[in-house]
């Protein structure tokens, strides 16, 4: 069977196959530490799921609009305006089938063949594989722990040609965990005005924050920033919510129309049901989200001790999210070898940072228990060890 040529262009996720061995090996009865999954190790939180079952009592189980429950876009768009201080109105949202789906809506919309989108490197897997699917070019802006593997206003102003029509900015960060200072926000604010290209602000880890870090939504910043923004966010890592699959877009009206667009011929509404535990999500007192990331953070600090403690491994510390990047290079291997040995040898799960553009660096998520974070870097000590 001959399939479309695009498919042969596309890499599958590294990150769902790699986690999907170690639920593989742990069925087989292999006792596993997997720091694989980009997701909280908590159940989603009672109120959320009894508004979810509330709205199945109430037989609110049809096809709804396609943009999203009315309630649902008016929730999030108060949620933008007091949080992060971006005044959308409800027709500036679209709600979408995970923040993944709400980024490849954007692409869709926005990109034609040929579109340059600026990508800086490490980043979230799926970004260069969705311009691909589109017919876009990634153009990869690589950074390093330097600069705190974050983007400088030189590099993006070096990066933008005629062709360039987006820049994806993610923070905090997936695979890295850093946060754009409020400083350095403003100055990749004014490079994209002066260019006037977009920029998508994937802000799904806005809520995991340490030390004092401070989000800032980079359209907040001023009209003509605000004019060229499109932020995507979703209710899975805050929330614990990444089985519900429940994301939005924001941004102008133009570009939210077209993505509902795109969306009714694709998939259509979001769960109608899992919606209204959305909005019980954002309506309701935040303390389960506080409560999670507290608990990340006596994780985060745990994990990055041990890290730095074995000799060849050198970890930044993150400001967000639940990830950390340690650099692997002075084991003499690069990172997807390093992590099949890792896992064939001492069943230990984590991720290539070839998967986010950076082949010296490995992925581990301490979004899961302390006793496996603890066992876990026990094992990993003893294989480092064993390569150095």
């Amino acid at each position: 069977m001959k399939l479309a040529a695009r498919v042969s262009q596309v890499t599958p996720s590294l990150t769902l196959a790699i986690a999907a061995k170690a639920k593989a090996l742990k069925a087989e009865g292999i006792d596993v530490c997997s720091f694989s999954a980009g997701e909280p190790d908590f159940d989603t939180p009672a109120h959320i799921k009894a508004a979810a079952v509330k709205a199945l009592d109430e037989g609110k189980t049809k096809y709804g609009a396609a943009a999203g429950e009315p309630k649902l876009r008016e929730a999030i768009a108060r949620k933008l305006k007091i949080d992060n201080g971006l005044d959308y109105k409800s027709e500036n949202v679209i709600v979408t089938n995970g923040g993944k789906h709400s980024l490849y809506n954007l692409m869709v919309a926005l990109i034609d063949p040929g579109d340059e989108v600026i990508i800086p490197a490490p980043y979230w897997l799926s970004y260069p594989e969705m311009v691909t699917l589109v017919g876009g070019v990634s153009v990869i802006v690589p950074t390093d722990a330097t600069t705190g593997y974050k983007i400088t206003p030189e590099q993006l102003r070096k990066a933008i040609t005629p062709r360039t029509k987006l820049f994806i900015l993610n923070s905090p960060s997936n695979p890295t965990g850093m946060v754009y200072t409020p400083d350095e926000i403003k100055a990749l604010a004014q490079v994209i005005v002066d260019a006037d290209i977009l920029v998508v602000s994937d802000e799904i880890y806005e809520k995991i924050l340490y030390d004092g870090a401070e989000h800032i939504s980079i359209g907040s910043l001023g009209k003509e920033i605000f004019d060229r923004t499109l932020i995507s966010n979703g209710f899975a890592k805050a929330y614990s919510m990444t089985g519900w699959r429940l994301g939005y877009l924001a941004g102008p009206v133009e570009i939210i129309k077209a993505a509902s667009t795109i969306q009714g011929h694709s998939t259509s509404n979001v769960c109608t049901f899992a919606q209204y535990g959305a909005i019980a999500a954002l309506e309701s007192p935040q303390d389960c989200v506080e409560e999670m990331r507290q608990a990340f953070a006596k994780r985060r600090q745990v994990m990055l001790d041990r890290l730095n403690a074995i000799p060849g491994l050198s970890t930044a510390k993150p400001d967000g999210a639940f990830y950390l990047f340690p650099d692997i290079s002075k084991t003499g291997l690069k990172s997807l070898e390093f992590c099949d040995a890792l896992l064939g040898e001492h069943q230990v799960a984590v991720i290539p940072g070839i998967a986010f553009g950076a082949d010296n660096n490995i992925r581990l998520s301490y979004a899961t228990d302390m006793a496996t974070i603890e066992k876990g870097m026990d094992r990993l000590e003893k294989f480092v060890k064993s390569r150095i």
